[in-house]
């Protein structure tokens, strides 16, 4: 795998989430400038280093989309960032609030050897704290069947697995309302109006969700 400088790889990163979110699988040069809060022009920069080392399908004026070596790289990344997640959080107790910051910085060690021991010593957690999953070492994600709590049917008892959004104020908000990874939940109502859910935690407590919450939260 050949060595990236630090802001390749975060670009190769940003390219992989943003692909993975759109459906058509393809990504413009402004949603890389928004996730990565610079301007179009440096994008376009970075996309013709990464397109000569073979990692994007760049055309200018085109969207674009990861090589299959761009995509091992990518997941490779993220496996070293839900690794050292997982680590802070199990052996280091940091919350699950603290621990992305980190992570970003340790994702860059280059030392395979490490990150297999560190694995191993986890014992091949196939999730992060915020359920994510984490690839495996040939780069292959576990299957999840989560949904959205805006999507769960009203009624139904759910257990979280996931959030989408790791950002500490997110993060916080939900433990504002007792809400983590294996929290139970029932879905009683959802408001035609605004889409906001009524739930009920394990304790019969009831409290209303907004939209944007229940849109990040996912459960099985």
């Amino acid at each position: 795998m050949q060595l990236l400088t630090f802001t390749e790889e975060n670009y190769v990163k940003a390219i992989y989430f943003i692909q993975h979110k759109n459906k058509s699988g393809k990504v413009s040069v402004n949603e890389i400038a928004e996730r990565m809060n610079t301007r179009p022009a440096t994008v376009t920069d970075m996309l013709k280093k990464l397109s000569e080392k073979e990692l994007v399908h760049y055309e200018k004026y085109k969207k674009l989309k990861l090589t299959d070596s761009g995509s091992i790289i990518a997941l490779s990344i993220l496996r070293k960032h839900r690794l050292w997640e997982t680590f802070l959080c199990d052996t280091l107790n940091f919350s699950w609030d603290e621990v992305h910051e980190v992570a970003e910085q340790l994702e860059h060690i280059r030392s395979q050897k490490l990150i297999d021991r560190l694995d191993a010593f986890l014992g091949h957690p196939e999730y992060d704290p915020h359920g994510d999953p984490i690839p495996n070492a040939k780069g292959v994600l576990p299957a999840s069947k989560a949904i959205a709590l805006s999507e769960m049917p009203i009624q139904t008892l759910c257990t979280v697995v996931s959030v989408n959004d790791t950002s500490k104020a997110f993060l916080q908000q939900l433990e504002r309302y007792d809400i983590n990874i294996g929290s139970e939940l029932t879905i009683t109502e959802r408001m035609p109006y605004d889409q906001s859910i009524w739930v009920k935690n394990k304790k019969g407590d009831s409290f209303q969700l907004s939209e944007k919450i229940a849109l990040n939260v996912l459960a099985i």
